[in-house]
């Protein structure tokens, strides 16, 4: 399989669902910069690392779960993206197995592709 990258912010988002729906967790992480942390849920301490990304997404790729986010808001300076988005897991008979309104940072690579640096699904923590 090959990568697939992510040339605007707002893509990110869609292009793992794809890769969710492939069982591609290779290129799931790709989409992940090293020093990500996340924010779920919002009570609880940061969470940081590749085994964070798998443990999240791996029950999506078992059961062949769609993601679908809506970008709600987009504001990129330098290389630095802020986004806001509204989204949801549906599972193969289109159940609702999660879904939020989330809060995102992604930086851009050398390359021009951009990936997850903060992620907070549910929001900002309020600590």
């Amino acid at each position: 399989m090959s990568i697939k990258k992510a040339m605007r912010p707002r893509d990110v988002a869609n292009l793992i669902s794809e890769c969710i729906t492939e069982g591609n967790m290779e290129n799931i992480l790709d989409f992940f910069h090293p020093d990500y942390k996340m924010s779920f849920p919002p009570n609880e301490p940061l969470k940081s690392g590749l085994d964070v990304i798998k443990n999240s997404f791996q029950p999506f790729i078992d059961s062949k779960a769609k993601l679908i986010s809506t970008v709600t808001g987009e504001l990129i300076n330098d290389g630095i993206a802020v986004l806001q988005a509204n989204w949801s897991i549906v599972d193969t008979q289109g159940n609702t197995m999660g879904e939020g309104s989330s809060t995102e940072v992604l930086k851009q690579r050398p390359d021009g592709s951009w990936q997850y640096f903060i992620d907070c699904p549910l929001g900002l923590p309020l600590d």
